[in-house]
């Protein structure tokens, strides 16, 4: 027995020095790739290189590994919406940047994000500087985005793909039938629009959904017609012919219809980039991507000093829930600290509250919204509206004093619903399991999944939702000086595209983060100012504590690909329970 004990303890030291020094080396893998802090400066005729082949977010994440490659440890921090505005901004008033490079193939964001680079390259051409755009192929966004350059190059073996957009829904009825799980689903009274819960109800979509599905999809894609027609000299007519034939099949088919400029290899390309920037063919090119050129100063002749004004930019991403959030979720005690915070700094002007979110909690969004009505008495606050901003996103949006979209955000879903789910047959017939139960009064276990809800206690939860509901339309009704039933006739639920939203009143500007912040500056009558953001970012400690989700993180990704995206839904199907005001719950347009 001693030995025994001799043994164990051994094996317990052992066991523990070897997680310290695992541990060290983790930390310090992750202190080896947090980027050093350093100042870049453009070197005379330098092109900028323009890829965006990740996600875009609003902000660039703080994480060092938000993008790491545990297999090969390799890098590539993944910038966000805000950087590559600055970036653009700070390139068109450069002297060392002679134009930008697209080389594009795939993006990864929303129709309103790649409308916000969109527009801030149709600004930098004001400039007079160049823009060329390249690539072997080209998805619909990435080719969108290209109509601005001045010249589009495809590679002779490729191809632009290009059919019209999408959307599809995830449907899961099936699955709960299989399984014996029996959704119990209370929308608000009217809200025929409110999608969310179909998922859990059909297998396809009801006439209500497929109506506002295919508005707001032509709405959007109206919007690309009028970009590419705008740019390309191409009527929206004949590029609707040329997507319905499926004419471009290939490179030789896009320049004949004039789709793109010239077919060449990449050599030839860079052969052109360097006449224009009246280099030797023997010389080399000077590139300089976005990631270093966040690092370059912006330069001004205008000021000099620090401003003392500051004008808070405050990012809320992804679904709402109580509690803390990060930066791709909006907890309500993280949001609303933010909101506080900027309230009560003196030196804080104004705010642009940044939304991307396809809503959540009605309670959270409610706590939220408090702290944006507190902080619009003190200071002015313009929403900014990202790809979304929909449900709880457009609940905490409705009392600003602007809000800005742009035309292809989707928006609205004023609607509210409950979910729970009945496990009971599942248990019993598949698992075996049955459930007993004790209780004091007659309704003690209502909530519960193991068994059906009665008649009076859904009555009881109709009539908190419609409660819940009739002081949303309120709010959005005070916030857009509309009456409540004007707002439930444009509500139930109801998804619109920026461009509907401006006709029925539920935004007042056109434009992106640049333009919000303009309108911001303005309303405060700021001159010279700084901009801070909000919530605060990670420090290096919490991002240690995150290296476990960071790993499990990347490696589903590596093994999932494309269909994470279902396994994500998955989760988020478990996590529907309670009272939300949340949109349609897996919209992919493509």
């Amino acid at each position: 027995m001693k030995e025994f004990f001799k043994f164990l303890f051994s094996s317990f030291i052992g066991t523990f020095l070897a997680l310290i020094f695992i541990f060290f080396i983790l930390i310090g893998m992750v202190v080896a790739v947090i980027p050093k802090e350093e100042v870049v400066k453009a070197k005379p005729n330098t092109v900028l290189k323009i890829t965006l082949d990740q996600a875009i977010a609003d902000r660039t994440p703080s994480n060092p590994l938000e993008n790491f490659n545990f297999q090969d440890f390799d890098m590539v921090l993944p910038l966000g919406l805000n950087d590559i505005l600055k970036n653009l901004d700070k390139a068109k008033t450069d002297d060392n940047i002679k134009g930008i490079y697209l080389e594009l193939d795939m993006l990864q964001c929303g129709f309103a994000t790649l409308e916000e680079i969109r527009d801030a390259l149709l600004d930098f051409k004001e400039s007079g500087k160049f823009i060329v755009a390249y690539g072997d192929f080209y998805s619909q966004g990435a080719y969108y985005l290209a109509t601005v350059a001045d010249k589009i190059y495809m590679n002779p073996e490729g191809n632009i793909d290009y059919r019209g957009l999408r959307a599809e829904l995830m449907f899961f009825k099936g699955t709960l039938d299989k399984f014996g799980i029996e959704p119990e689903i209370i929308r608000g009274t009217g809200n025929q629009f409110k999608s969310a819960v179909e998922p859990f109800m059909y297998d396809k979509m009801s006439e209500a959904n497929r109506l506002q599905t295919q508005t707001f999809l032509n709405s959007l894609w109206n919007q690309v017609l009028k970009g590419i027609s705008e740019q390309r000299n191409i009527s929206i007519a004949e590029l609707n012919k040329l997507s319905n034939e499926m004419t471009i099949d290939n490179a030789t088919a896009a320049l004949d219809n004039k789709m793109i400029d010239g077919i060449k290899y990449y050599d030839e390309v860079q052969a052109e980039l360097k006449e224009l920037c009246s280099l030797e063919p023997k010389k080399d090119l000077t590139f300089l991507t976005m990631d270093k050129y966040k690092k370059a100063p912006k330069t001004s002749h205008e000021f000099k000093g620090l401003a003392k004004d500051k004008l808070a930019v405050i990012y809320a991403s992804g679904e709402i829930g109580m509690g803390k959030g990060d930066e791709k979720t909006i907890g309500s005690e993280t949001l609303s600290k933010a909101i506080r915070d900027a309230r009560l700094d003196t030196a804080i002007k104004a705010i642009v509250l940044r939304i991307n979110s396809p809503g959540g909690s009605a309670l959270a969004s409610e706590i939220i919204l408090r702290e944006v009505m507190l902080a619009r008495e003190a200071k002015p606050v313009v929403v900014s509206m990202g790809d979304l901003a929909a449900s709880g996103g457009y609940y905490i949006a409705c009392l600003a004093d602007t809000i800005v979209a742009s035309e292809n955000t989707l928006t609205g879903s004023i609607g509210v619903f409950g979910l729970l789910f009945n496990m009971e047959n599942f248990l019993d017939d598949k698992l075996g399991i049955t459930v007993d139960r004790v209780t004091t009064n007659d309704h003690s276990d209502l909530g519960s999944v193991t068994r059906k809800m009665t008649p009076d206690e859904k009555l009881v939860i109709q009539k908190r939702i419609d409660e819940i509901y009739h002081t949303f339309i309120s709010h959005v009704a005070e916030g857009r000086h509309l009456s409540t039933e004007k707002v439930d006739e444009i509500g139930q639920g109801r998804v619109w595209s920026g461009s509907n939203a401006m006709e029925i009143g539920l935004i007042d500007v056109y434009g992106g983060l640049s333009k919000s912040i303009e309108i911001a500056k303005e309303m405060a009558g700021l001159d010279h100012f700084r901009i801070v953001e909000y919530p605060k970012q990670k420090d290096l400690e919490q991002i240690i504590s995150d290296l476990t989700g960071s790993v499990k993180a990347n490696v589903l990704e590596d093994e999932l690909g494309e269909n994470l995206r279902y396994y994500e839904n998955m989760k988020k199907v478990l996590k529907q329970q309670g009272i939300l005001a949340r949109m349609p719950f897996e919209y992919g347009v493509y």
